[in-house]
């Protein structure tokens, strides 16, 4: 599993690798992935809990998801970067496929796609 506080901290050195090397492209880049991977990461966590805890109440999972789902339209509509915009929309993807599963039944839908998608956010963070 990817920790999510691994993602946070890869973001914050990239924030401060970008602002101690690079111009403000890099510095808005930075704070573009900063932004996603906070977000993401507590997320992620939520929705994890929620595939460990769904007999205890099924809604939880589709509840997380549309919970993300609507997150990452957000910082896709915020980002100005092409790379983060990229890592946002791959993130879509996996939580849609998530969503579908869900909607079939499947009440342990597999995270790994979504763990390597936020994977990617922080490939594109580190500069």
């Amino acid at each position: 599993m990817t920790c999510p506080v691994a993602l946070t901290f890869a973001a914050g050195a990239a924030l401060v690798a970008a602002l101690t090397t690079t111009g403000c492209a890099a510095v808005d880049k930075a704070m573009d992935c900063v932004r996603a991977a906070d977000t993401i990461a507590g997320q992620v966590d939520d929705l994890q809990r929620s595939v460990e805890q769904v007999s205890d109440d099924p809604t939880q999972l589709d509840t997380s998801l549309t919970e993300i789902d609507g997150t990452l339209a957000d910082l896709g509509d915020k980002t100005s970067d092409a790379d983060v915009s990229q890592a946002v929309e791959n993130l879509k993807e996996a939580v849609n496929n998530m969503q579908t599963a869900v909607a079939e039944g499947d009440t342990s839908p597999d995270m790994t796609p979504l763990r390597d998608a936020a994977g990617e956010l922080t490939n594109v963070c580190t500069p």
